[in-house]
């Protein structure tokens, strides 16, 4: 069948909806509402599709498209729930289960005909956590049970006045009712307040006399101060006590009014590090480092002892002859200190005396590759894109050398770019059943790095990896395992991911063949030495992409920057959506 997918944005969950439709067999095609009206239409006329599907709508449909086009909006609430922010409402309520619903478009918002709709558990994560995982797993389902019932063309549609459909409308969650009390508000309060808002719009705060917003919350259990007290950094992160506790804020945005030339999120610490410190904090150089001077840098141990409640990016524990190193940084994206830190741990993990070592296995994405937003705010973003590359290749150079154990990326959620790459850089990729990947640097206008030249046509064969790259496709979990991306999928809900990959890599150490396969691991890795050294991988593709950092027309500066600051770029029909997968 022909689908046409009309999205504000080709976001995660249209992505995803994109690829398991395509995965079925149906034509899809893609068209960015945020480009207007106009553009819907010509869509319309050109795919002349015989179901429209709106994953991710910000605006409403043309009427003359609705009305004569059968046309299905994912609304992230469960049915006869009505309002702009339903997904904001129900983690600041507290909510334990929350819904999605597919509807059919009509003149009244969220009113349409229901058909098909689900229901999740709403786990104690930011929004976009959710968002990409609970949520996205129960709408795709729901897609694609519409899809069938509308193929099969028996099914009618549920009427949302139905008796047994309970209509609640909330407004929008406005920008002064998310505002922190801090003298007020104990610390679930803030948690739950800063969840719902950590991708985005962010919570509304005042920090040394400027205006920011927050982006994510974490529990911190022993540090403790004046309600609203800023009291340490850690890894480019705030702690923040609350009334009777504390709280980590990994990334900031300033506000219109804080004279901040680059008015969007990133590490928290770096953007205070611009303002004017507090008085009596001494002498100092404000907006000389990437942290504040005034607060105490209060780092944890890699392996955290039990029992502990606190915020760290980046962890290290072991059971048995399994290594665990796990990473989760904001919407996957890793910045040069990211790459160096997360290096650094790397090495700590192979001193251990372990056969299998897992990079990875939380939930949420894996990684997208390099960091815009801090490179965009750099005062040479150019050579901040360099310096970041090369840890990034640093990183991903470390795992592809690493011939004493097992190594298993366990991918809990999405990854793009140089995130997939680094993946494919392990001995084996697991996968949750509910992950997009984007194994291609188009986005961002890049040829691509991380040795993709060499991990990713090793895999796919080298016809798969130039289509890959080429044309830019958003993959499904099932797809990447077929097409030799992806070796083990992990069919597990969200929070059991964790739990099932520690299971399946004791299961790998635990096989008499493990020292079979780890010489045989070295031997390859020799061999393929011996045809081209991965110094010559590298150098080849830092050479492209050093042209394209230090040519300020390249398209790259320009999709950066819009990508950063929420603005629509490219064409309004995605490459990465046009055509079938």
């Amino acid at each position: 069948m022909d689908i046409l997918l009309v999205a504000s944005a080709f976001n995660s969950l249209s992505q995803r909806v994109y690829a398991e439709l395509s995965d079925q067999g149906h034509r899809v095609d893609a068209v960015l509402a945020s480009h207007g009206a106009d553009a819907v239409r010509a869509a319309v006329r050109e795919v002349r599709p015989e179901l429209i599907v709106a994953p991710m709508l910000a605006s409403a449909l043309p009427e003359d498209v609705w009305r004569e086009h059968t046309c299905l909006i994912v609304r992230p609430g469960p049915p006869g729930d009505r309002g702009p922010s339903p997904l904001d409402w129900a983690i600041t309520e507290g909510a334990s289960e929350w819904g999605v619903t597919v509807f059919q478009a009509e003149a009244a918002l969220d009113a349409g005909d229901v058909w098909a709709d689900g229901s999740f558990p709403v786990p104690p994560a930011g929004k976009g956590d959710v968002y990409r995982n609970e949520l996205s797993d129960a709408a795709t389902a729901a897609v694609l049970l519409a899809v069938r019932r509308f193929t099969e063309g028996s099914f009618k549609p549920r009427p949302q006045s139905d008796p047994g459909i309970r209509v609640v409308w909330r407004d929008a969650l406005h920008q002064e009712e998310r505002r922190i009390d801090w003298g007020h508000d104990d610390t679930q309060t803030v948690l739950r307040k800063l969840r719902a808002a950590d991708s985005r719009p962010g919570v509304p705060d005042e920090l040394c006399g400027r205006e920011v917003f927050l982006h994510g919350g974490h529990p911190e259990d022993r540090l403790r101060g004046e309600p609203g007290e800023l009291l340490a950094t850690r890894s480019g992160a705030l702690c923040r006590a609350t009334r009777d506790g504390a709280v980590w804020i990994p990334e900031l945005r300033p506000g219109k009014g804080s004279g901040d030339p680059a008015p969007f999120r990133r590490p928290a610490a770096s953007v205070l590090s611009g303002f004017p410190a507090p008085p009596g904090s001494g002498p100092g150089m404000p907006g000389s480092n990437d942290r504040p001077y005034w607060l105490p840098e209060i780092a944890v141990p890699l392996e955290l002892p039990p029992g502990r409640t606190t915020w760290a990016d980046i962890r290290y524990r072991q059971r048995g002859a399994v290594g665990f190193l796990s990473f989760s940084f904001p919407g996957g994206a890793m910045s040069t200190t990211h790459c160096r830190r997360l290096l650094a741990a790397y090495r700590y993990a192979l001193t251990r005396r372990t056969s299998v070592l897992v990079l990875g296995g939380t939930r949420d994405v894996f990684s997208t590759g390099l960091h815009p937003h801090v490179i965009e705010a750099s005062s040479d973003p150019a050579g901040e894109s360099w310096s970041n590359l090369l840890a990034m290749n640093d990183l991903v150079e470390a795992v592809l050398r690493t011939t004493d154990r097992v190594v298993v990326a366990a991918l809990g959620g999405n990854a793009a770019a140089g995130g997939v790459m680094l993946a494919l850089a392990a001995d084996e990729v697991w996968c949750r059943t509910g992950a997009v990947l984007n194994p291609h640097y188009r986005n961002l206008g890049l040829y691509g790095s991380e040795f993709w030249t060499y991990s990713l046509p090793r895999r796919v064969g080298a016809e798969t990896a130039e289509r890959l790259t080429g044309e830019g496709l958003p993959v499904s979990a099932a797809a990447a395992e077929r097409m030799g991306l992806v070796d083990r999928l992990v069919p597990v809900p969200p929070g059991e991911f964790t739990a099932e990959v520690e299971r399946l890599a004791a299961e790998v150490a635990a096989d008499p063949d493990l020292p079979r396969r780890i010489t045989t691991k070295t031997t390859a890795r020799h061999a393929d030495e011996l045809q081209q050294p991965l110094a010559e991988y590298r150098r080849t593709e830092l050479a492209r992409m050093r042209d394209v950092f230090s040519d300020p027309q390249a398209p790259y500066h320009a999709l950066r920057s819009a990508l950063v600051r929420g603005l629509p770029s490219g064409p309004a029909r995605p490459l990465a959506a046009r055509g079938t997968a």
